[in-house]
């Protein structure tokens, strides 16, 4: 069987240094707050080339703390995508605000940024893009409209652990970029862990109170908070996997370069790196009309895929239930025909050349 996910050969690759990085946290005697997530704040925040950072427990609760802290709420709307995980709308819901959905671009996934300024009314308060998959949405353009109307920008940078745009890492490149370290990611937690970006202080401080109960001082509670800090042992892990980010990526990098090797002159549609994009590949995604088939076919043949997402948010129960009832031709096609193939740093040429010829016989 190959494996969509490669997380138990990531494990003994450095389950040494994880050992020794948790048995540290629990000699420590802390486990909210401490020592490792303040550098961890630190080191992942330098590594995106931001000031400040703020971990959370999970990127959802990073998007909808983003939200909170601009001011967004009621009566508002955001502008982002509806061809993305779940999280990234609700944030926008949760704190009363309306989802403004963009049609995708059909080669990056990402938001189609010559659709935005049409769909602006003076209740806009933001946009929020989504780095996909790993490739960067187009900034230069999102950034220029954001000026001209005056609108904040939340990136959701959740897929995107040193995606970089013209060679700036994305995340630091808006207001606050969001973060999720999902298990699955890139660079991924052994739980749920989140972290918020920002280069503006008083942005930070207050969300360092959000997420510990409206608090700087214990038992002093300046406004109404939650719970949603990141705990020292999960840090701990972040810490050592951070080593091994660039490392990891570059190696997504070149399979994702063997996978389109092997499909050239194929009929499967790869994946695509704009010339301002430094794509991470948090997802391997080729499309074809006739995927449900393949995805049996592969999977009968010991090979594991995934479909991210099968279903638009606007199309989602959930939302059509709230009234939104739209038409997005390019997210709704693309919905029908992607495939993720499995790809992580522990795959091998072997198993890369098996994938590939299994989707070359089925189709």
């Amino acid at each position: 069987m190959v494996s969509f996910v490669g997380l138990k050969r990531e494990y003994a690759e450095i389950n040494e240094e994880i050992t020794q990085a948790i048995q540290r946290t629990l000699k420590s005697g802390w486990f909210i707050l401490g020592e490792e997530i303040e550098r961890f704040e630190e080191e992942f925040t330098n590594y995106i080339g931001a000031k400040y950072g703020v971990s959370m427990n999970s990127g959802s609760d990073a998007l909808f703390f983003a939200l909170k802290v601009l001011g967004i709420g009621k009566g508002d709307e955001v502008i982002t995508v509806s061809h993305t995980f779940i999280s990234t709308v609700d944030a926008i819901v949760r704190n009363g605000a309306k989802p403004v959905f963009i049609d995708i671009e059909p080669e990056t996934y990402c938001i189609d940024v010559t659709k935005i300024e049409e769909k602006i009314t003076g209740r806009t308060k933001a946009i929020l893009p989504v780095h996909l998959y790993g490739h960067p949405a187009n900034m230069d353009e999102i950034v220029k409209i954001s000026q001209k109307y005056h609108l904040s920008i939340i990136e959701d940078a959740c897929q995107a652990h040193g995606t970089e745009y013209k060679g700036k890492k994305v995340g630091g490149i808006g207001d606050i970029g969001c973060f999720s370290f999902y298990p699955t990611k890139n660079m991924g937690a052994y739980g749920d862990a989140g972290m918020i970006i920002t280069n503006n202080e008083e942005l930070a401080d207050k969300l360092k109170m959000m997420r510990n109960y409206g608090s700087s001082k214990k038992y002093y509670h300046e406004f109404v908070g939650a719970n949603s800090r990141l705990d020292e042992i999960q840090a701990a892990v972040l810490r050592v996997k951070l080593k091994y980010l660039d490392e990891w990526n570059e190696k997504r990098r070149r399979i994702a370069e063997l996978y389109n090797q092997f499909f050239d002159g194929s009929k499967t549609v790869t994946p695509v790196e704009k010339k301002y994009a430094k794509h991470v590949y948090y997802l391997y995604i080729v499309r074809c009309k006739k995927r449900d088939k393949l995805q049996k076919y592969l999977l009968n043949k010991g090979i594991q895929t995934m479909i991210h997402y099968p279903i638009p948010v606007h199309m989602q129960k959930a939302y059509l239930k709230l009234g939104y009832k739209i038409n997005l031709p390019v997210t709704e096609r693309t919905s029908t025909e992607i495939l993720s193939l499995p790809l992580h740093p522990w795959l091998n040429k072997k198993e890369v050349s098996l994938i590939s010829g299994e989707i070359k016989k089925c189709l």
